[in-house]
């Protein structure tokens, strides 16, 4: 007899054992759990403990309330100057309604493809009104809150409050960042030749004004010179005038030892001359003649 009831009790213990450890769970911090009963949503435990469930017939569905980040892959947007811009979105939102996220989107994979759709249409339809140059300025903190608000406004029927949508990344296509760069090298290029060609006619125009000043001051240096040198040559015909008519003789021997003095230096020291020349006179005199 007992050895019939034995493989009965172990087979019941167990069994008792598994109706226990499946009527029981435990919701930790930062989890809401969402008691499902044949398929119906029931009640939803929010405070940490250990819970019990109907075993059998209730599924508990557990949701992260953390706060989720959404980065779906770039895509490209078409401005509103027909210029394609290639964009990289984050978005960070948390569950708030297990039970309207069940009814609504189910799972977490669900919720993250029906947001990354909210966002991108919302950003499409968002820049598409703007130019590029708006994207650019500080108008565009204003233009990714207009995004924000909209996709926060449209996912809170769905159990979810978003927080945060931002740009991570808005750059131009390869292609048009090329073609831009070589449009801007062209054109950087051609205001290079400009600038050279408009130094150059400065330098053309600075060269011949200076020409010009240094010809009209070496002419009136050339003038002011002549002046002064007829000034001087006057005074010196005026002095010597005056010394002349003073005592005559001794003028016209001094001026001979002038000449004596310019003609033997410029002989150095060789002079022909005849005996009975002019010049010989105060030589041939000696110390003794007189003027």
């Amino acid at each position: 007899m007992n050895r019939r009831l034995r493989p009965l009790l172990i087979v019941g213990g167990i069994a008792l054992i598994w109706l226990l450890s499946s009527s029981l769970y435990t919701l930790n911090e930062g989890q809401k759990a969402l008691v499902i009963r044949l398929g119906a949503p029931l009640t939803v435990d929010e405070h940490p403990s250990l819970k019990f469930k109907m075993p059998l017939i209730d599924t508990v569905m557990f949701y992260d309330t953390r706060a989720q980040t959404l980065a779906p892959p770039p895509e490209q947007i078409i401005l509103g100057d027909e210029k394609r811009l290639e964009v990289e979105t984050y978005t960070r939102y948390r569950i708030v309604n297990p039970l309207v996220f069940y009814r609504a989107l189910r799972t977490p994979d669900q919720a993250n493809a029906q947001l990354a759709q909210m966002v991108s249409s919302s950003l499409r339809r968002a820049l598409g009104k703007v130019p590029l140059k708006t994207l650019l300025s500080i108008q565009r903190d204003e233009i990714v809150m207009q995004v924000q608000q909209e996709v926060a406004e449209r996912s809170r029927p769905l159990g979810l409050e978003v927080t945060e949508v931002r740009l991570h990344r808005a750059d131009l296509p390869l292609e048009t960042s090329q073609a831009i760069y070589d449009r801007m090298k062209s054109e950087r290029q051609q205001e290079a030749k400009q600038l050279r060609a408009q130094g150059a006619e400065w330098g053309q125009q600075i060269q011949a004004h200076a020409d010009a000043e240094r010809t009209v001051i070496l002419s009136e240096a050339q003038r002011q010179s002549v002046i002064t040198h007829g000034q001087a040559d006057a005074e010196a015909n005026r002095i010597l005038g005056l010394a002349f008519s003073k005592d005559p003789k001794f003028y016209k021997f001094y001026r001979a030892l002038q000449t004596y003095k310019q003609s033997l230096a410029d002989s150095s020291p060789t002079l022909v001359l005849s005996p009975d020349s002019a010049m010989m006179r105060y030589l041939k005199a000696g110390p003794d003649a007189k003027p």
